[in-house]
C-alpha cells in the first residue's frame, strides 16, 4: 500500500499579508491585508480543514504589493488567533541571521504549542536586496548559504555547545534555552532549480514548487525523492495552486477569464523580467519561472497551472491525481479569500477525503 495512499494530503493557504491579493490584476478581490481580516481568515481556515497557512515576505513595493506586513510577527499574530492551525513563517537568510531566527521560532514554538514552521526564502528579486542594502550573492551561492542557514538553525535547536564553521555563519561552543518544543519546527523550502531540489534532498523537511500538471509533478517528486534516499534523507512536496471552486465550470472559466483580461500587462512583464533573470543566472538556465507564460504569471506562482478551476468534483479528482503525482500538500491562493476558504473547506476538501478513502478500500480489497 503507497504512502500516497494511506497518508490525507494536507492543505494550507497563502496568507495575505502583502496587499494586492494573489494575482497582478485589477480584477475586484475581497480580500484584505490588515491583521483583522486574516485573523478571521485563519480561524475559518481553522475550521474547515486547512492545516498550514503560509505568510509572505516582502521588503519592498512593487506588482501591486505597496504594503507588507512582517512574516514573523504577523504569524504570530494568526498562531495567536488560532488553536490547530500550523503558520509557516517566511524568513530570507542575509536579513535574517540564524542566531536570531532559531531564538525567535523556538519562542514562538513554546508560546504556540509548536505550530510554527519556517519557510526558508532564498530570494530571486535582486532590486530588493538592492534596496535593503544587502548583499547579492549569484543564484547557486545563495541556496548554499540557505542549506547552511537551516543546518545551522537544527544544530542550535537540537545540540548544546553547537559549533558550525561555515563559508556563511560560524558558532562557536553555542547552546541555546529554552530549544523548540518537540517535535522540531518544520522546515520548508521552495524553488525549482537543480540547486532548489538538491538543497531539499538534502536538508528541507517539505519543498514547495510552483503550480504545474500532475506529469511536471511527478518528474520533479521523482528527482528529489532519489536523490533524498541515496542522502538518507526524505522530503514531502507542496504544490502551489490558484483555487477557483464555483459550482459550475462555466462560472469558474468566467472568472480566470476575467482575471487575465483585467491583468496588469505592465506589472506582469516587470515581474516576468525579474522572475525569468533569476532563473536564468543559475547554471542550467532555468528556475521557478522558466517556462511561464505572461498569463501564468499574473498569478505569481503558477497557480492556473495546476488547473484547480471548476466545480468542486472536478477540484477534488484534480488534486488527487497531483497526490498520486507525489503532492502531500496543497498550496492555495483564491480571489476572495474568506469567503472561498470557507466554500474550499465545505464543498472540496469533504470531497478528497472521500476520494482518498474509497481508493483507499480498493488497495485494502486488492491485497
Amino acid at each position: 500500500m503507497s504512502l500516497q495512499t494511506t497518508n490525507p494530503v494536507k492543505f494550507a493557504y497563502w496568507v495575505p499579508n502583502v496587499s494586492g491579493g494573489l494575482v497582478i490584476s485589477d480584477i475586484e478581490q475581497r480580500t484584505s491585508w490588515d491583521i483583522d481580516y486574516n485573523r478571521k481568515l485563519a480561524q475559518i481556515a481553522e475550521a474547515n480543514g486547512f492545516d498550514y497557512a503560509l505568510s509572505q515576505i516582502r521588503f519592498t513595493a512593487g506588482y501591486g504589493a505597496e504594503n507588507q506586513h512582517e512574516s514573523v510577527a504577523f504569524s504570530h499574530a494568526l498562531l495567536a488567533a488560532t488553536t490547530k492551525l500550523k503558520v509557516i513563517a517566511a524568513l530570507l537568510p542575509g536579513p535574517w541571521n540564524p542566531t536570531l531566527a532559531a531564538k525567535q521560532i523556538a519562542t514562538i514554538s513554546h508560546l504556540t504549542n509548536g505550530r510554527v514552521a519556517i519557510n526558508v526564502v532564498s530570494g530571486w528579486f535582486r532590486g530588493e536586496f538592492a534596496a535593503i542594502g544587502e548583499h547579492w550573492l549569484e543564484h547557486d551561492e545563495r541556496y548554499r548559504r540557505s542549506e547552511e542557514f537551516i543546518r545551522a538553525l537544527r544544530g542550535i535547536w537540537t545540540e548544546d555547545n553547537f559549533t558550525f564553521h561555515g563559508d556563511f555563519y560560524r558558532f562557536n561552543n553555542y547552546t541555546m534555552k529554552p530549544k523548540p518544543v518537540d517535535p522540531q519546527p518544520e522546515i520548508f523550502q521552495g524553488g525549482s532549480s537543480r540547486a532548489a531540489r538538491d538543497m531539499a534532498a538534502r536538508v528541507s523537511d517539505w519543498y514547495f514548487t510552483n503550480g504545474n500538471t500532475p506529469e511536471e509533478i511527478k518528474k520533479q517528486v521523482d528527482d528529489i525523492r532519489s536523490k533524498a534516499a541515496a542522502n538518507g534523507h526524505s522530503v514531502k512536496v507542496g504544490v502551489n495552486a490558484f483555487a477557483i471552486a464555483r459550482e459550475t465550470e462555466d462560472e469558474a472559466r468566467a472568472v480566470l477569464d476575467e482575471i487575465i483580461a483585467k491583468a496588469n500587462p505592465e506589472a506582469v512583464q516587470g515581474f516576468a523580467d525579474q522572475v525569468k533573470n533569476a532563473g536564468k543566472a543559475s547554471p542550467e538556465g532555468e528556475g521557478n519561472w522558466a517556462k511561464s507564460s505572461l498569463e501564468d504569471l499574473v498569478q505569481y506562482n503558477d497557480g492556473f497551472r495546476s488547473n484547480l478551476i471548476g466545480t468542486p468534483v472536478q477540484i477534488a479528482k484534480r488534486i488527487i491525481a497531483l497526490k498520486e503525482a507525489g503532492a502531500d500538500l496543497i498550496l492555495l491562493g483564491f480571489l476572495h479569500f474568506q469567503e472561498e476558504v470557507q466554500f474550499f473547506g465545505k464543498h472540496v476538501i469533504p470531497l478528497v477525503r472521500e476520494l482518498e478513502e474509497e481508493k483507499l478500500s480498493t488497495a485494502v480489497a486488492a491485497e
